[in-house]
């Protein structure tokens, strides 16, 4: 059986730290266009105990997804190295495309948000429930973008720690997104069932 090894590591390695880099200093810069545009901050700060616990596992999927390239090794069965089931050139392009697919998706949706884009839940409420591009047929499609990325870090870096990271950013997204849709629909009411019985949380529905 064929196996990554040398220099495809080292560019699978260099790939799946430089998307990790690229998203969240991404995340970073969108949060300074939106405080310049609405003169405060995003909602960047955890309110309470049970955000605290998600920013805490949202840090862990970051310091994996950046960190752990830099420590990978060849096919093994230890946590940071490849498992040889999973290890085959053939996985490099797809893994590549999710990458690209997951970040392009990611600027579809800030671009569709606009200046009502936030981290945390927005207690002061919005003027409107965004509805146009990916938002029309998916109520998350952030989130969604970043599981088809980490899907991509997973196929070009298959080890048990890719795995962890991506099924926490799961766990994770899935509770967040809960909590939006709860408060979401004590702020628009009937305009927001109609919404969930159209649209899918992170799959599109059609």
């Amino acid at each position: 059986m064929e196996l990554i090894e040398g220099g495809e590591l080292i560019l699978r390695r260099a790939l799946v730290c430089a998307s990790g880099i690229i998203y969240w200093g991404g995340v970073f810069l969108q949060a300074r266009r939106v405080r310049k545009k609405i003169g405060r901050t995003p909602n960047l700060a955890p309110k309470d105990a049970k955000e605290r616990l998600l920013w805490l596992g949202w840090f862990i999927v970051i310091a994996g997804w950046i960190g752990q390239p830099l420590l990978v090794s060849g096919p093994d069965f230890a946590p940071l190295n490849l498992l040889p089931q999973l290890s085959h050139p053939a996985t490099l392009i797809p893994g590549i495309a999710l990458l690209v697919l997951g970040y392009a998706g990611t600027l579809w949706c800030y671009a569709a948000m606009g200046a009502a884009w936030r981290i945390g839940i927005d207690k002061t409420g919005s003027s409107n429930l965004v509805q146009n591009g990916p938002y029309g047929r998916m109520r998350h499609p952030i989130y969604s973008f970043q599981i088809v990325m980490l899907l991509g870090a997973v196929l070009l870096l298959p080890t048990p720690i890719s795995l962890i990271i991506l099924v926490l950013h799961f766990i994770c997204a899935s509770i967040k997104a809960g909590d939006e849709e709860q408060h979401l629909g004590g702020v628009f009411g009937e305009e927001y069932v109609g919404y969930l019985q159209r649209t899918g949380r992170f799959v599109p529905k059609w």
